[in-house]
């Protein structure tokens, strides 16, 4: 007898083992006798071609080697919704007929049979799928809705589906099961490799109270999203993960209640994609880790002014990116309401190699911040960052024209591009005054040189060194010197300084934001280096 083939079988999504496929030809394959289904494998490893045999093409793949034939009998097009259910949940018919002599009772030799026992063992099987509120058939083979009406009979009271990592081959074969589902609020069909509309369809109220969606690994573009989101008129949520999505377009009138958008693991064109989907009015969280972005800019505000992009966003994920500029943290500044930011594994993070002056760097130069890296930002450290700052950068501010002086205070546009936030700490905290700053007023290079000496108290079989380094060079770029001359990493060295002036006692240089100059230290000082 024949294998059974469904009359739709071309696209149709199959198991062969466990391994998952997309039905690309449907036909003979001389000279060969019988039926052959030509299979684009998800994994091309599974494969053996790229759908040509003899010289002849049946059918395309992506992967030169991702297809093969497979035999009907081989290949398991899924079951339908309900029978998932039942075998996940224990309640199919099967269990019913291995405990079928329970609706048998023995008096003696005589055998006395329950009538009405498999209407009874209906019923309750009916009750207990009526009470189910989340459903999960993930990796249940889920290939087809079944028959007609038949969920909503059975299944009244669903509010949430997991219908991840099935056989659904169509956006249509999702909704002719919602459309069962009267107030579904929650539907993830992650893993299903399916088409979707391709222009737009008349809006219905299937999905009308659907708040959260995931679409992640489903190959679906964002015109394709765009398309479908008019259906979506209560959507919160919407993860679309792994799905090659390089482009965006406007939203326009649709995705206006979303408040999460995930595009992770989509290799975005550029950062300008964000601008397209940055009046969401609701949007309050963002996440975009590993997109390929490596910059971004908001245009539309200058020098610490507000944007009115992203006008709700307070939590934003761009860890695993490329971006490389500290100005792309400073723009991050001209978000209204950012509260949130996850940033690490980008290069702008290797500039700084102590983990906590990095931390420092964009507390201060993010003023609304509250966490960073899922770690909360207290008051006291939002504080000691920004007076950090502000001091560590005093005399770059007074080498670009900043003054004491309201009158005098004219800051040059680089300066303020680098230090975008450096006015309003200077109006949170007060201007640094030239004393403050330790006198060191923006004069030659040479009248700024230290004169040290560098000694290894532990090491004695080093030589002392002389070195000349700028007063105004931060503890952190010492260690990277001294990286260069001792091939040890700067978070294992330990400096201090001894000085005349201070016999017997050795100051720890423990800030790696300090400058030198911070510690008063002078010529002829020694800086004393441990590991």
């Amino acid at each position: 007898m024949a294998a059974w083939v469904p009359p739709d079988a071309l696209g149709r999504r199959l198991l062969c083992g466990r391994e998952y496929g997309t039905v690309r030809y449907l036909g003979s394959v001389p000279p060969t006798a019988g039926i052959w289904l030509g299979v684009e494998w998800d994994d091309p490893q599974r494969g053996k071609h790229d759908g040509t045999y003899e010289g002849t093409q049946y059918f395309k793949c992506r992967h030169p080697k991702g297809g093969s034939f497979i035999r009907p009998n081989k290949a398991n097009f899924g079951v339908d919704f309900l029978t998932a259910v039942r075998n996940r949940y224990g309640l199919n018919d099967e269990q019913d007929v291995q405990h079928g002599t329970e609706n048998t009772l023995v008096f003696g030799k005589k055998t006395v049979e329950f009538v009405g026992m498999d209407s009874i063992a209906e019923q309750q099987r009916q009750v207990r799928l009526n009470q189910l509120v989340e459903i999960s058939v993930r990796e249940c083979a889920v290939g087809h809705a079944g028959q007609k009406e038949e969920i909503s009979r059975t299944c009244a009271n669903i509010r949430h589906i997991n219908l991840s990592k099935n056989l659904i081959s169509s956006w249509e074969t999702v909704t002719a099961i919602a459309s069962q589902v009267q107030n579904l609020e929650t539907l993830n069909v992650s893993e299903n490799k399916m088409t979707f509309p391709s222009a737009s369809t008349p809006v219905s109220s299937v999905f009308s109270k659907l708040r959260i969606l995931a679409l992640n690994q489903t190959e679906i573009t964002w015109a394709e999203v765009l398309l479908c989101a008019p259906g979506w008129p209560a959507l919160e949520e919407l993860y679309l993960t792994s799905n090659n999505i390089t482009v965006l377009e406007r939203p326009d009138n649709v995705l206006q209640t979303l408040k999460l958008l995930d595009l992770s693991d989509n290799q975005l064109l550029d950062g300008n994609q964000l601008h397209q989907i940055a009046h969401l009015p609701r949007l309050e969280q963002l996440i975009l880790r590993n997109t390929g972005i490596s910059s971004i800019h908001f245009p539309d505000a200058g020098f610490g002014c507000k944007t009115k992009m992203f006008p709700s966003l307070k939590g934003l994920a761009v860890n695993s990116n490329k971006i490389s500029q500290w100005s792309s943290i400073n723009e991050l500044d001209k978000l209204p309401r950012l509260r949130s930011l996850q940033c690490h594994n980008n290069p702008v993070m290797d500039t700084e190699k102590n983990p906590e002056t990095l931390r420092q760097l964009i507390i201060a130069k993010i003023g609304g911040l509250e966490v960073l890296n899922k770690s909360e930002i207290s008051p006291d450290e939002r504080k000691g960052a920004e007076l950090d700052y502000r001091k560590i950068f005093g005399n770059d501010w007074l080498a670009a024209g900043g003054s004491c002086d309201p009158e005098k205070n004219k800051p040059s546009e680089e300066f303020l591009a680098a230090h975008p936030r450096y006015p309003s700490l200077c109006l949170k905290y007060g201007a640094p005054e030239e004393g403050e700053l330790k006198g060191l007023q923006p004069l030659t290079l040479k009248n700024q040189l230290l004169t040290l000496t560098i000694k290894y108290p532990e090491n004695p079989e080093r030589k002392p060194v002389e070195k000349k380094l700028p007063a105004s060079m931060t503890i952190q770029r010492v260690k990277g010197l001294l990286y260069r001359l001792l091939k040890i990493p700067g978070s294992e060295l330990k400096l201090s300084y001894e000085s005349s002036k201070l016999e017997g006692k050795e100051v720890e240089l423990d800030n790696d934001l300090k400058p030198l100059q911070f510690y008063s230290i002078e010529n002829g000082d020694c800086v004393l280096v441990r590991w």
